[in-house]
């Protein structure tokens, strides 16, 4: 099979014929339709998080989706031809205490599928089958891939947003995630206020749901406060530039969540903390349950954020564009493999 593979970090991924895997105990063997490309693939490619060398060659991709060709020893809840999900969780311990609350997206333990072990930029594709998801019958596959990592570290976010319904919800970053974050966010019942540098991505958060959109700028603290101040925060912004908008326009006991993952540090009043007593929290890629009930919301309301699909033999170019190498060819939304342009 054709299989994407980061043989050095730093570097582009090699296309190469490998032997298609052959499910184990418990597996699966999942033919591609479709993969989302992640900026964690990019962060993988690029060496921001150092792989051992054991650990390669590596295929990267963690938004899959396709049909199960072959099933392994011991397999009784799927069939051949189902429709199967890949998402970022490989597998857990399943035994650690954050495993045993639910909170298996933080397990220690865990095993990604483009990190830890192959992912889905080939054409087959390993999967547990406890950590495989179903795809409601109507998503389609290229639409619905992103799903498996964007959308679900969306819903995950808003989840922990404790939104209730009326309340108001300030989403800071409308790329894809940020798009998913304003659908969730409306689902639940919350007014949302849209914060971002560029009017494109406003006027997408607007189609889908965002009241209110604000650029980003000095003044988006006392903009905020005019509105009445925010409920919640959340942040897909991969910059710390937002936090004194955050702390001028968030109520007291509003909560904050951060999901993108900025390197610079933000300055924390403790006056601030102790008088207002805001939650204080992040998310990350959300576990079984968060994935099967993004899955049911998206199928039953048509969550979407726009896709743009290439082949497989995209991705390296794609991975150029979401880190700005080719200015003339932006990102609006999810650049998504279609595995049947590759074949054709």
């Amino acid at each position: 099979m054709h299989a994407f593979r980061l043989t050095r970090q730093g570097a582009p991924l090699t296309l190469e014929d490998v032997p298609v895997p052959a499910p184990g105990p418990g597996e699966l063997l999942v033919e591609l339709e479709a993969c989302g490309v992640c900026h964690t693939d990019l962060h993988i490619r690029q060496g921001d998080e150092a792989l051992p060398d054991d650990q390669l060659p590596l295929t990267l991709g963690h938004e899959g989706i396709g049909r199960i060709a072959r099933l392994g020893e011991g397999v009784t809840a799927w069939s051949v031809g189902d429709r199967a999900g890949v998402p970022w969780l490989h597998d857990t311990c399943l035994a650690c205490r954050d495993c045993l609350s639910g909170h298996e997206a933080i397990c220690a333990s865990q095993r990604a599928h483009g990190l830890q072990v192959d992912g889905a930029f080939a054409e087959y594709v390993i999967v547990r089958q406890d950590f495989a998801v179903a795809i409601p019958a109507g998503l389609d596959p290229v639409t619905a891939a992103p799903l498996l990592c964007a959308g679900v570290t969306a819903y995950g976010a808003v989840r922990r947003a404790r939104l209730e319904p009326g309340q108001t919800c300030v989403v800071f970053g409308c790329g894809g995630l940020g798009q998913y974050g304003v659908q969730f966010a409306r689902l639940h019942g919350a007014r949302v206020v849209a914060v971002d540098t560029d009017p494109v991505r406003l006027e997408e958060a607007r189609s889908l749901g965002a009241e209110e959109c604000m650029i980003s700028d000095a003044d988006t603290g006392a903009k905020l406060r005019e509105l009445g101040g925010a409920d919640a925060c959340i942040n897909f912004a991969p910059t710390a530039t937002i936090w004194p908008a955050v702390e001028a326009g968030l109520r007291n006991r509003g909560r904050f969540v951060s999901v993108a993952m900025p390197s610079e540090p933000v300055e924390l009043s403790l006056s601030w903390l102790t008088h207002g007593t805001p939650v204080i929290t992040g998310s990350s890629v959300g576990g079984r349950l968060d994935l099967e009930e993004t899955l049911a919301l998206a199928a039953r309301h048509g969550v979407r954020v726009p896709v743009e699909s290439i082949p497989l033999a995209g991705v390296n170019d794609a991975l150029d564009r979401l880190a700005g190498r080719r200015p003339e060819a932006p990102v609006r939304g999810r650049l998504v493999v279609d595995f049947a342009r590759t074949a054709a």
